[in-house]
C-alpha cells in the first residue's frame, strides 16, 4: 500500500502523540470516546443573521445552536444587554473574541501595558456573562519586533498575571494559534499547549481553529490530543476560503472531530467564517454537515 507524505507525518504525529500522553491519563482515553464529548455549535455574533441581538438568538436558538461568541470590543458596557437578552435561552455566551486594545507581546512598554489592562476589562465582562473564555492572539505580523525566545518568555511571564485575574472573573485567557501568513509566533496547537503548561494556570488556557490547523497541523486529531485538558474552543470555518461549513468542495472535519471526542471536549464548536450565500439558508445547511461529521467520526 503506498502512502503520501502528509499520511505518513499524520500517522507518525498521532503515534507520538498517544505515546506522549497515555500514561497521563490511561489508554483507554484514546482508544475510546469520552461519554461527555459531544458537538455543542456556537456562532459569532457579527455571523449571525439579524438586526438584533434578540433576532440572532431567537435564529440561534431555532437552528440548535448553543452559544453565541461576541467580540470583546465594547462589552464592559454591554453586559447588561447580554444578561437580560439570554434570560431564558437555552443559547449561552460561549467564548468572547479579542476586541482588546494594543499588543501583548510588543516591544513598546505602553502597548503592552494598554493590551494587559483592555484584556483584564472584558475579561470580568466575560466572566459576568459566563463566557468560557477571551482570546488572545499574542501578536499579529508587524505587532512586535520580538524574537521567537523574546516573545515567548515575555508573554508566559505576562499570562501569570492575567490568569490570576481570569480565574478571579470566573473565566479563561483562550491563546489562539494563527496560521503563518497573519503570525510569527504561536502558529500551532501543541505550542500553545507548551505555553500553558509553562505557565501552570487555571486561568489560561487555549483555543484550536480548523481554518488555521488547515496549514499549520499535520494532523487535526494529533493537534487537538496535544490541547487535552487545556482546549476550551474551537474555531471552525471552509477549508480553503474560510467560508461556511460546506461552502467549499471536500470540507471535511472528520479527524479532527475523533480528537476531539478522544479528549471528551466538553465545550463549543463556533463558526468564524464568511458566507458565499444566504446566511439563513446556508448556516443551518452547513450544521447539518457538522452534525453528521461528527457522528462519522
Amino acid at each position: 500500500m503506498k502512502i503520501n507524505r502528509r499520511e505518513f507525518l499524520a500517522a507518525s504525529a498521532i503515534t507520538t502523540m498517544v505515546g506522549a500522553t497515555a500514561p497521563l491519563a490511561g489508554a483507554a482515553t484514546l482508544t475510546e470516546p469520552e461519554p461527555k464529548a459531544r458537538l455543542r455549535l456556537s456562532c459569532q455574533e457579527g455571523v449571525a443573521p439579524g438586526k438584533s441581538l434578540a433576532e440572532k438568538l431567537d435564529f440561534l436558538e431555532a437552528n440548535g445552536f448553543e452559544g453565541i461568541e461576541p467580540g470583546g470590543g465594547g462589552l464592559p458596557n454591554r453586559v447588561e444587554e447580554f444578561k437580560k437578552a439570554l434570560q431564558g435561552r437555552k443559547v449561552k455566551v460561549s467564548a468572547i473574541c479579542a476586541g482588546f486594545n494594543g499588543c501583548l507581546i510588543s516591544e513598546q512598554e505602553e502597548s503592552r501595558k494598554q493590551a494587559v489592562e483592555s484584556i483584564k476589562e472584558i475579561l470580568t465582562a466575560a466572566g459576568a456573562i459566563g463566557s468560557t473564555g477571551m482570546i488572545v492572539v499574542p501578536a499579529f505580523h508587524g505587532q512586535t519586533k520580538l524574537d521567537h525566545k523574546e516573545s515567548r518568555e515575555l508573554l508566559v511571564k505576562l499570562l501569570a498575571d492575567l490568569g490570576d485575574h481570569a480565574q478571579k472573573a470566573g473565566t479563561k485567557v483562550l491563546l489562539e494559534p494563527l496560521n503563518r501568513r497573519e503570525c510569527h509566533f504561536l502558529r500551532q496547537v501543541p505550542d500553545a499547549a507548551a505555553i500553558c503548561k509553562d505557565v501552570n494556570n487555571p486561568g489560561v488556557a487555549l483555543m484550536g481553529d480548523f481554518w488555521h490547523m488547515t496549514w499549520e497541523e499535520t494532523c487535526d486529531m494529533a493537534a487537538f490530543l496535544s490541547a487535552r485538558q487545556y482546549l476550551q474552543h474551537v474555531h471552525i470555518a471552509s477549508r480553503k476560503e474560510r467560508r461556511m461549513p460546506g461552502e467549499d468542495a471536500g470540507d471535511n472535519y472528520v479527524q479532527g472531530f475523533k480528537g476531539l471526542k478522544l479528549i471528551g471536549y466538553p465545550n463549543y464548536v463556533s463558526f468564524e467564517c464568511g458566507c458565499k450565500g444566504d446566511r439563513i439558508k446556508v448556516i443551518p445547511e452547513a450544521a447539518k454537515l457538522l452534525r453528521e461529521q461528527w457522528e462519522m467520526a
